[in-house]
């Protein structure tokens, strides 16, 4: 287990949101270093239900999103509960929430207010829509901006019609958009020494997904439609049958093509006036299938993906879920995570000097409590007595 200083060691987060952009965040932000405080409401984050499977009683949803923290709970609708988080922030560089527009505002603990009281405080939301606009204040949830914002109707085929991405796509870009908007924040209160407020809509992450088919349109005009596994701009850039598996193929230009068709055992395919540039490719793309799948069907598609791939031509076999994890690959890129009982993913990004590292893994509910409101400077008896009143529960089973 790497437990290296990271990059951003030194840095002290509350994290007061639930369910997936804003842990997302707080996990990249932890991972990379960050002390990050979990502060849940009374009734857990509800992704400790979404399951099974379960592990000690918590979810793997949660799981997932979760590691590299400490967890209390406070119950913000109350002014003690409020106040306990007035402290928690005394020495914070940053809030990650993902409340309703308006609610910390009803609270007393808006942005404006916050900003006076902490003027080095980074705040980022997390939100559906953002806060204004027609939209705006409204709740967002993944499936929904996927239909919104226009990527389920380029996903499909024409016969299951549009299509969700089968992974919560908005929300993981909306979590990275965050932290890019956190690190932006950090290094402009570097030049200014002042905090600012970020926000980080589902919204605008589902819109800005749509490449290259909003560029395709703005230049067209002509409305994109849903080509299944086919890149609307390349050809040969889809799935392909095998004898074995389906193999995945990304070819980018005519060399990357006649060396394919050398390499299948099938040169004339490249000699052939309709595949001969890539705009052909496209328009004849249903020929070229008929042609390439006929070349492979007796070939094996994990040995020619891999024979495709060392000879320069993108080729990937169609793997799945434990395939993919199981891959000597993904244990060499560090992209498998094992703290005692607790199996993740590994951080995408890794600085050479300062890699991400995983030091916790995902806590109970409020299993930190006593030592977070110790370290804020309450006594025994005030933790106490925000225990036994419900203001921030200890461990328990949710």
């Amino acid at each position: 287990m790497n437990i290296a200083p990271g990059a951003l060691s030194g840095l002290r987060v509350i994290d007061l949101s639930r369910v997936l952009g804003g842990p997302f965040a707080g996990q990249i932000l932890g991972d990379h270093g960050a002390e990050v405080i979990k502060v849940e409401p009374p009734a857990g984050d509800e992704t400790r239900h979404w399951g099974p499977p379960f592990l000690d009683g918590t979810a793997s949803y949660f799981l997932g999103l979760n590691r590299n923290k400490r967890a209390i709970a406070l119950d913000l609708r109350q002014d003690e509960g409020r106040a306990v988080l007035m402290r928690l922030l005394e020495d914070a560089d940053v809030l990650l929430e993902n409340f309703k527009t308006g609610t910390l505002e009803k609270w007393g603990i808006g942005f404006e207010t916050l900003s006076e009281r902490f003027p080095r405080l980074i705040h980022c939301r997390v939100s559906g829509f953002g806060a204004d606009g027609p939209m705006g204040g409204m709740p967002g949830y993944d499936a929904i901006l996927q239909a919104m914002g226009g990527i389920m109707s380029v996903n499909g085929t024409d016969d299951s019609g549009p299509t969700r991405v089968g992974l919560p796509v908005v929300d993981m870009v909306t979590g990275i958009n965050a932290v890019v908007g956190v690190l932006l924040a950090l290094q402009n209160r570097q030049r200014t020494g002042r905090g600012d407020f970020v926000e980080a809509a589902l919204y605008d992450s589902a819109l800005s997904l749509l490449h290259p088919h909003a560029a395709n349109y703005a230049l067209s005009g002509k409305l994109p439609q849903r080509t299944g596994n086919d890149h609307p701009n390349i050809s040969p850039y889809s799935t392909y049958a095998t004898k074995t598996r389906p193999v995945y193929l990304a070819v980018g230009n005519d060399r990357q093509f006649a060396r394919l068709c050398d390499l299948i055992g099938a040169p004339g395919i490249a000699q052939d006036d309709r595949f001969a540039s890539n705009g052909g490719r496209v328009t004849n793309r249903a020929a070229l299938r008929q042609e390439l799948e006929a070349a492979m069907a007796e070939l094996d598609g994990a040995e020619l993906a891999e024979k495709l791939i060392a000879a320069g031509v993108p080729a990937g076999p169609v793997l799945n879920v434990e395939e993919a994890l199981a891959h000597p690959h993904a244990a060499h890129r560090g992209m498998t995570v094992d703290i005692d009982s607790y199996r993740g993913l590994g951080a995408p990004v890794k600085p050479q000097s300062a890699p991400p590292s995983y030091r916790s893994k995902p806590p109970q509910f409020a299993e930190h409590t006593r030592e977070i409101l110790s370290e804020a400077g309450f006594s025994d008896t005030e933790i106490q007595q925000l225990i036994s009143t419900g203001i921030s529960p200890e461990t328990r089973q949710i």
